[in-house]
């Protein structure tokens, strides 16, 4: 009789392939002063489904690590993948939501959504039967005939997100879209992400500088030193999914918001420092 291998010895299944993977990532540029490095040597491999946040103080380089994740801006020295595909200009598996209203004012919310399925060739109908979808999907049922300047800005962001999702990417990035909101709406609409993203099984990237709205949304916080940009450490969230903005208001939230402070308290303060001295130098 042939022995029964141990439970223990059986291979273990492999785990998902990164959907994002940045390796030794490094942004110079040249200025008339010299070099400046901008973000240094960072890596962050990203799994499917994760929603990691990159927070950090104001000129740390966060918008320049997204503008290269993004493909908008190239990066010196490392490389960055998405989808096992090696980023070198903007990717179709990339889809890009920023802090700037992006609604085109002559368009309703319907052909809003549907854009960038017209620009790929979708057949009308097929679109905008997609786009009414996203629309529900991120809270905007009956708004569909609706155009911008009839919306408050926490829906023209709502649009913004529903035409990233429209065409599926395997990624979504974030930069500050809920910056120029109250903190209320802010709140209530992580909520919404978080609806969407559980649906979805979304990979999403944030940047943000709002610890609470981090805490809220992420299932991993990158937390960023002041410039040059490089990793600080890594914060694993183990808040309970699914998750709402009710959670705010428990202990374990705000030992992780004052965890996070703690780390970023320095670097904030070399940054306001930094500042400081060149108003001083005018």
């Amino acid at each position: 009789m042939s022995a029964v291998m141990p439970s223990r010895m059986q291979a273990a299944p492999a785990a998902a392939a990164p959907i994002l993977r940045v390796d030794q990532v490094v942004k110079r540029f040249e200025t008339p002063q010299g070099p400046v490095i901008a973000v240094d040597r960072m890596s962050l491999d990203v799994a499917p489904g994760e929603f990691v946040t990159i927070i950090g103080p104001s000129g740390c380089g966060k918008s320049t690590l997204f503008n290269m994740i993004g493909g908008l801006v190239s990066a010196t020295e490392g490389t960055i993948e998405v989808a096992g595909e090696r980023v070198r200009g903007p990717h179709p598996a990339i889809g890009m939501v920023f802090q700037e209203e992006s609604a085109f004012p002559w368009r309703s919310v319907e052909d809003n959504v549907a854009f960038p399925l017209e620009i790929k060739g979708v057949a009308k109908a097929e679109r905008l039967d997609r786009a009414r979808h996203f629309i529900d999907l991120v809270g905007l049922k009956g708004f569909d005939k609706r155009y911008p300047a009839e919306l408050s800005g926490g829906m023209r962001q709502r649009v913004a997100i529903a035409r990233t999702l429209a065409f599926e990417p395997k990624l979504l990035l974030m930069d500050e879209p809920f910056a120029a909101l109250d903190e209320q709406t802010r709140l209530l609409l992580g909520d919404k992400v978080l609806q969407i993203q559980q649906e979805l099984k979304q990979t999403i990237v944030l940047i943000t500088h709002n610890i609470t709205e981090a805490v809220q949304l992420s299932d991993r916080i990158l937390v960023m030193t002041y410039r040059p940009g490089r990793t600080k450490r890594f914060v694993e969230i183990t808040l309970p999914r699914p998750r709402t903005s009710e959670i705010v208001g428990s202990e374990q939230f705000g030992r992780y918001v004052a965890e996070i402070w703690n780390d970023l308290r320095a670097e904030a303060t070399q940054g306001m420092q930094d500042a400081e001295a060149k108003e001083r130098g005018r």
